[in-house]
């Protein structure tokens, strides 16, 4: 009897094993302890990664001796890879170390700067002693013969390298998604790149729109046309899902805006990069080192006015800005030297919108303010300057030796102003109840809900050419300093023209803790008795204990 209840209980124990396991095969879930569900994908990363139907293999160089807040870094990229991988085991990764092979890590640095993932230089805190690290934070996705990069690190202007890993870890999940969204899902938006009205050469905008190409297919579009054929004009531009004007100073005809007009009307996107006033850091490297900023007229008045905004011809003079790059000396002993430069706004973001959420500082050129005017339209500043601004009128006199002069701060008491706006909703027709410039059918006076992201200085889609080479947007070459112009470009557009929602990932708040290093060194001794110590104390009573007792039970 007994040996049968032994059979049963076996036959038992293998029923529920393979029980468990035809359940663990056939339903999938995992369980996120965290309080802030880190490890939890969004659905728009579920989407993207149920998508993949062909291996994809991210190879990541976060591997080495690093200071605590990378390993972090490490940690937490391989948690959230262990998640893309777990729900579709066509994501595959692996580790790297790239000074396994290599006796020069200089060398090894230049390679990676070459193939655009510069890596990263920090701080060494260890028994109270500093020293420079070299961080390779990048990861490079490869599907078939495609490749794509994933740049693991955010930089953040004065923050700590526990700032940078915290802002970084935040958009982890964003960053792997965005690279795997490239693969899975081809090019199908268009862009048009407008021509015709002044706008930036091509060279000076060719950071962003290399980027661009990544995600949508580009073209120029002009609106000489309008003049001639203004219809068919409109047709070829309804064939484009967004148009980014850059930088124009030529003014717009009456065709052209109604053109514009009608093409918003139809539903049509748009990113503006214009500016109300006239004026260029050139026009100062003269022998007075004095320009005058004058107000620019582009016949867009009534143009915004209708959609709700006002960009008005002043300047924005803002304590908290960027540095102005001027040279002293002559020949080989020429220096280029950072002096205050009050016209260069760093911008600050006054919300959690996913465009601007853990983003670097953006910065600006002889902004304008915009004014926000009561309509049905939803309206949200993106960018604004810090409370510290001073507005200031033009015409005026801008002159160079302002670097050298102590700012009057109770001047600056007319507070954050608006900068960029994004609008969206339906749109009324700027020539609703308005003689048209020209007869076209089915013209509309309410637009489709679209959107319109209105940015008051050219100048933030603007890269620097160096010996007719394109830098890379947002790069200040002798500062060394990256501000975030590119990223708030690239969010803009993706949110404008996203399907998937991924950019919403963005909006994910994770809080990481971190060790005070101060406080580790101080007290290295203290817990390493705690941790070394207290154990064996502890090991050696209950041995004492355990003994002791034992020969009392036995002696008796």
């Amino acid at each position: 009897m007994k040996l049968q209840n032994t059979y049963k209980a076996v036959f038992g124990l293998i029923l529920v094993l393979v029980a468990v396991n035809l359940l663990a095969a056939n339903f999938f879930e995992r369980i996120d302890l965290t309080r802030d569900q880190r490890y939890t994908l969004s659905p728009a990363a579920m989407e993207i990664v149920s998508d993949a139907d062909s291996p994809i293999v991210i190879e990541v160089f976060l591997e080495g001796n690093f200071p605590s807040e990378f390993r972090r870094l490490r940690n937490e990229t391989r948690q959230m890879l262990e998640e893309f991988s777990a729900y579709n085991s066509n994501i595959k990764f692996i580790f790297t170390n790239p000074l396994d092979n290599s006796n020069d890590a200089e060398a090894t640095a230049q390679e990676f700067y070459r193939q655009g993932m510069p890596p990263a230089r920090v701080s060494v805190q260890e028994n109270g002693k500093s020293s420079e690290a070299l961080v390779f934070p990048w990861a490079i996705a490869k599907m078939g013969d495609k490749e794509v990069q994933i740049p693991l690190l955010k930089n953040k202007l004065g923050a700590t390298d526990e700032e940078r890993v915290s802002s970084s870890v935040q958009q982890l999940e964003y960053a792997i998604a965005n690279a795997l969204n490239k693969f899975i899902y081809p090019r199908e938006k268009k862009i048009a790149v407008m021509r015709g009205n002044g706008e930036l050469p091509n060279a000076q905008i060719a950071s962003f729109i290399k980027t661009l190409q990544e995600y949508y297919f580009m073209a120029p579009f002009t609106l000489d046309s309008a003049a001639v054929n203004p219809q068919k004009t409109l047709k070829q531009l309804k064939e484009y899902d967004l148009i980014i004007e850059a930088k124009p100073t030529e003014a717009f005809t009456e065709n052209e805006k109604y053109v514009l007009d009608q093409y918003t009307m139809a539903g049509g996107k748009s990113v503006w990069l214009t500016e109300a006033v006239a004026m260029e850091t050139d026009s100062l490297l003269n022998p007075s080192g004095r320009a005058f900023a004058l107000p620019r007229d582009l016949n867009l008045g009534d143009f915004f006015f209708s959609y709700g905004i006002r960009i008005n011809p002043v300047l924005i003079n803002d304590i908290y800005s960027a540095p102005i790059i001027l040279a002293s000396g002559q020949g080989n002993n020429t220096r280029f030297n950072p002096y205050p430069w009050f016209y260069s706004p760093l911008t600050t973001s006054p919300n959690d919108h996913p465009i601007i959420n853990n983003i670097e500082a953006v910065r600006f050129e002889y902004a304008n303010q915009i004014d926000t005017l009561q309509n049905k339209l939803e309206k949200t500043i993106l960018l604004s300057s810090s409370p510290q601004t001073r507005v200031e009128g033009t015409p005026r006199e801008i002159s160079l030796e302002m670097v050298s002069q102590e700012p009057d701060l109770a001047s600056y008491r007319d507070g954050e102003q608006p900068l960029a706006v994004l609008l969206e909703g339906e749109f009324t027709s700027v020539y609703k109840n308005r003689v048209k410039p020209f007869e076209i059918q089915n013209s509309l006076d309410q637009s489709k809900e679209t959107k319109m992201l209105v940015i008051s200085d050219g100048d933030v889609i603007k890269n620097d050419v160096q010996r007719g080479d394109p830098l890379e947007l947002g790069f200040e070459r002798y500062t060394g300093n990256t501000y975030g112009n590119k990223e708030f470009l690239l969010n803009a557009v993706n949110y404008m023209l996203d399907d998937n929602g991924l950019i919403n990932i963005r909006s994910k708040e994770i809080s990481i803790a971190f060790l005070d290093d101060q406080k580790t060194a101080e007290e290295r001794e203290k817990w390493q008795v705690v941790n070394i110590i207290l154990p064996l104390i502890v090991l050696g009573l209950f041995a004492f204990g355990f003994n002791y007792f034992r020969k009392r039970k036995y002696l008796k």
